[in-house]
Order: C-alpha cells, then structure tokens, then sequence
C-alpha cells in the first residue's frame, strides 16, 4: 500500500497528542512556608501537586547531611495541603536542608541556621529518595519551573524538526535546480520552504507560550529566539526574491543560490551560535547550559516524544506532498 506512512502519521499523531495531553504528572513537593529554620519549633506549611496526604498515615520529617528529624506532628489539611511542626534541634550541618512528607522529597529546601557538628540520626520517613516509579501509573516527571508546561515538548520541539526536514528537502531540491534548469524542481524547492515557514510559524508561537509559561515573558533576548526569528524573515525574503524576478528560469536559478546560503544561515542561527559558551542563553543546551536530555528528558517523556517527532515529520512531509501536487496541477491548467 503506497500511502501506509500516511496512516502511520495519522496513527502517530493521535497517540503522541492525546498522552502529551493526559498522562498526568508524578506527585511532588512545590512549596514550603516558611523557607527558613532556625533551633526551636517551627511549623512548615507544606503544598503538594498531584499529591494524596493521608491523615494518621502521612510521615514526614527533615534530613540534613543525612540525618533526620522526625516531625512531631502532621497535620494534614486535604490531599495537596498539610502542617508539619518540628522541634528543630542545634547542630544541624548544612546551610540547606531536604523536607520529605511519605516517599516525596523537596530537595534543599530550607535556609538553616544554627549550624554545628551534626546531630542523632532519626529514623522516620521512608528511605527512598522519589515514588516508586515501576509501582506508581505511568507519569510524567514533575519538574520546578517547568511543571505542567513540559507537555509542550511534545508539541515546540517536533515543529522545529519538521521545519528543519523541509528546508533541507527545499535546499536539496535547489541544487538539483542548478544542475538541471528544472522548474518543476524549483517548484518543488518553493513548496517546500512554504510548508517550512508554516511549521516555524508553529514553532515560534509554541515557543512564545513556553517562555511565558516559565520565564514569565512570551519574548526574551535570548540568541535562540532571536535566531530563529531571524531564520524565519531569511525564508520569507526567499520567497520576496522569487516575486521579484519575472524571467521563470533566472528566477528559478537565483531562488536556488539563495536557498542554499537561507539553509547554511539557518543551521548557523539554530545550532552553532546558541552552543557558544561565551553566548547567554536561556535555553537547555545551548550557552553553555545544560540539555534539556540532560535533566528533564526521561525515557517515560521519550516514549511519547519520539513518536510526536515522527508523526509530525511525517504530517509536514505529507503536506509538502500536497502543495507540490496542487501546484503542478495548478500549472498545467494553467499551461
């Protein structure tokens, strides 16, 4: 069956869009209350996302440089809200210190004073450092300033991809122009940027959610975003120069050079100058930053990122397909 990758795209994108939608996240600590602990009581207000505190079977306690404090009540207020009260000992012997509830951790949360050479060991609160991830249901991993807004990994990163596989079909299509003059293969090199800027159009608006999501703007100056903006205004003068030469073979011939120069710029603006350490940049792997494959890119997130990958490839392939056909179409009848 010549169209099996077209079901193959349908199938993917179904799949990856409705589990990067409703695979809920895992169980996490996102706030304490307050954020300092000095020897003494002190009550902590504790606020969990997708959480299930258990009054009468919730424990909870501290841990600093390995050893802990048991809480001498947990009050717990409904299932994502409780109150810890602690009898902080002298002595403890880091400036940071982990509050755990149950098999949650919120790590280095607490600024601490009364610093010394270290205390009992107490034994309450399991000795896990995170959920059971094989006993608990399928999840995405719960991040600090990303939280709800890693789902759109599966829907910012893919767009880019398939812009990026458009543009180099476009640039392979304009080399084939200049060692053959052919027009049908300039066509094809102007579909194919023109489905492109249709997914970095995606790509940017993906983008801009993502960035106020999590650095509380939709734009900064950041070398990423202004090199893909960039990138895009490259495209769209490709297409000014093709409007601008009416002779079909010389504008055929010109399109084709200039295309080849947009794509070079294109992988200079999104893969080179973003890596320079001496650049800053907001974005995982890129000014010197950490990948994002590095921190947050589990194989639970994996498993529904590859297939969006594909699926979306293979989405703006398939529309690539359409606009050349429509076109060459469009022309004979126009011949």
């Amino acid at each position: 069956m010549r169209d099996w990758w077209k079901f193959l795209a349908i199938g993917l994108l179904l799949f990856a869009s409705i589990a990067a939608l409703r695979t809920p996240l895992t169980p996490a600590l996102v706030h304490v209350s307050p954020d300092r602990i000095a020897p003494g009581p002190v009550v902590i207000a504790l606020l969990g996302y997708n959480t299930d505190f258990v009054a009468g079977s919730s424990s909870a306690y501290l841990e600093n440089a390995g050893q802990r404090v048991c809480a001498s009540r947990t009050e717990v207020i409904d299932p994502t809200h409780a109150r810890l009260t602690f009898d902080v000992p002298a002595g403890l012997k880091e400036n940071l210190t982990t509050v755990g509830i149950d098999r949650l951790r919120f790590e280095r949360a607490l600024f601490t004073e009364g610093l010394g050479n270290g205390i009992g060991a107490g034994s309450c609160g399991p000795g896990v450092n995170e959920l059971d991830i094989g006993a608990a249901p399928f999840a995405f991993p719960n991040r600090s300033i990303l939280y709800e807004s890693i789902r759109n990994l599966h829907f910012h990163v893919p767009m880019w991809f398939t812009m990026i596989v458009l543009m180099a079909i476009s640039v392979l299509q304009s080399i084939r122009v200049l060692g053959s003059n052919s027009l049908v293969q300039d066509q094809a090199a102007e579909m194919a940027v023109k489905v492109g800027l249709l997914f970095c159009g995606l790509g940017l608006v993906t983008g801009a959610m993502w960035a106020k999501a999590t650095w509380g703007a939709f734009w900064t100056n950041d070398v990423k975003l202004n090199g893909a903006a960039v990138t895009g205004l490259i495209y769209l003068a490709y297409l000014v120069l093709r409007g601008s030469v009416q002779d079909a073979h010389k504008r055929a011939r010109l399109a084709a050079i200039y295309n080849i120069f947009a794509f070079v710029l294109l992988v200079m603006f999104l893969f080179v100058v973003p890596r320079l350490n001496a650049v800053d940049s907001l974005h995982p792997g890129n000014g010197g930053n950490s990948g994002f494959s590095d921190l947050d890119l589990d194989n639970r997130l994996r498993m529904i990122f590859y297939p969006a990958v594909l699926g979306w490839i293979l989405l703006g392939v398939w529309m690539y397909d359409l606009s050349f056909r429509s076109a060459r179409l469009a022309a004979t009848v126009d011949g």
